[in-house]
């Protein structure tokens, strides 16, 4: 790639070594997609509607895919080595802008064009950054240049679409049918993103750093997990009211069903995905990569926001004093609470499918039972449904520990090992660091 080439008095781009992880500047990166997230949960939590699901699942799918490519270009650069900063900062920022005119994306047909215009150039400049950028990591390498360019009919398609769709149904009479066409035109730029993934194939693309590319796509779901805590509390109405003890309850619950969420994922299968990653090459590695992150993340964190969601609007409940904890709650919330749920243990379980080639009974009970206890949600006091959810996912962790003990102390031991060697060898590396000595050190007089 030419990786170490002086570039300005910035410094040259720097490739991506097999063995590199999650580098600080993409974390700072990925604050944008805090903000994200919690602008799509927000808006769908304020009018709750089938149509208004369908948008929020859109809009996280075009902001997902965003992300996705995002994540290609960091497997063959440091995000924050370089003159690279400063293209992402560019990125950053039309990203922002993307994020604070969703909202506005899906407004009255008839209303101003601002909005869907703003998002359509939004994601022309991101996108374009992306690009541009791996345009040139890529110039010395012919074969994945080739590769690009197979992914640039889905660029120029996706533009056309957003931009069609900000324009487009604002000349139309009838707003029912400006709306049908806005979302038909959504709805076929998720479809060609996602589709150029498979029609592309693996061939020409490689993943040089498995462990980077796990660690990147476990930190958005943690940041998934965490944006489901703020939303939760600032969206449950408790910032400025007066402490209760079914308000502590059941913000206690929400916290405890969250963590039930992290460790069913990352306690096991997660860890045992990313060996399994390593263990993989070639084109078998990227479809992996593909399959099992790039894709099956997105309904995952899918899940996540709906059961935010859910648990929001039962904390608003139990704060609200015409409700109260023994009211029972109507409403979408306790199926959004329950459905979340389900989408996230499915998919879990999908994800484990593709990585391990195994799929555990514990999952398939916890969908089976989370599918049964729904009605029975529905019928208990606001409080009473979030325990209910709150017991399920708990027991699902503690018959996996139980169940799974062997597997999971297994598992430890070869981490452990892993870690041991990988820090024995960076200390003895940097041991050199002390047989260093500055021209000026007296104790090289």
């Amino acid at each position: 790639m030419g990786g170490f080439r002086r570039r300005g008095q910035l410094g040259p781009a720097v490739p991506i070594a097999p063995g590199a992880r999650v580098d600080k500047f993409e974390v700072f990166f990925d604050l944008v997609f805090v903000f994200s997230f919690f602008i799509i949960t927000r808006a769908t939590a304020a009018n709750i509607s089938g149509r208004q699901l369908l948008h929020a699942g859109l809009v996280l799918a075009v902001l997902w895919w965003c992300w996705v490519v995002h994540s290609l270009v960091a497997t063959r650069v440091r995000l924050g080595e370089g003159y690279v900063p400063v293209l992402m900062v560019i990125a950053m920022a039309a990203l922002f802008a993307f994020a604070l005119a969703l909202p506005q994306a899906f407004s009255d047909p008839k209303g101003s064009a601002s909005g869907p215009m703003l998002v359509a150039v939004s994601y022309v400049v991101v996108r374009g950054v992306h690009m541009i950028l791996y345009q040139h990591v890529v110039r010395d390498s012919p074969q994945e240049r080739r590769q690009l360019r197979r992914f640039a009919p889905e660029l120029v398609v996706s533009i056309l679409l957003l931009l069609a769709a900000a324009l487009i149904p604002p000349l139309i009479g009838d707003p029912d049918q400006a709306a049908m066409v806005r979302d038909g035109l959504w709805i076929t730029v998720v479809v060609v993103q996602y589709a150029t993934g498979f029609i592309v194939g693996t061939w020409g693309w490689g993943v040089t750093s498995a462990e980077h590319w796990t660690e990147r796509y476990d930190l958005i779901l943690i940041i998934a997990l965490g944006e489901s805590v703020i939303s939760t509390g600032v969206g449950g109405n408790l910032i400025g009211k007066p402490v209760t003890w079914p308000a502590v309850t059941a913000a206690t619950f929400g916290i405890v069903l969250t963590a039930a969420l992290w460790w069913a994922h990352f306690d096991f299968i997660g860890p045992a995905a990313r060996i399994a990653l390593h263990a993989a090459e070639g084109s078998p590695r990227v479809a992996m990569a593909r399959d099992a992150y790039a894709y099956l993340y997105l309904p995952m964190i899918a899940g996540i926001i709906l059961f935010s969601i859910g648990s929001e609007e039962i904390l608003h409940q139990v704060t609200d004093p015409a409700g109260g904890p023994a009211q029972r709650i109507h409403g979408p919330a306790v199926p959004m609470l329950f459905g979340g749920l389900i989408c996230y243990f499915a998919v879990n379980m999908l994800f484990q499918l593709r990585t391990l080639h195994t799929v555990t009974w514990t999952r398939i009970g916890v969908i089976v039972t989370l599918a049964v206890a729904l009605p029975i949600g529905q019928h208990l006091p606001a409080l009473g449904a979030l325990a209910l959810a709150t017991v399920i996912c708990v027991g699902l962790v503690a018959v996996e520990v139980l169940a799974l003990s062997d597997s999971r102390h297994a598992l430890r031991r070869v981490v452990f090992q892993e870690r041991t060697t990988h820090e024995a060898s960076e200390a003895a590396w940097r041991a050199h660091w002390h047989d260093v000595r500055e021209p000026d050190d007296p104790t090289t007089r």
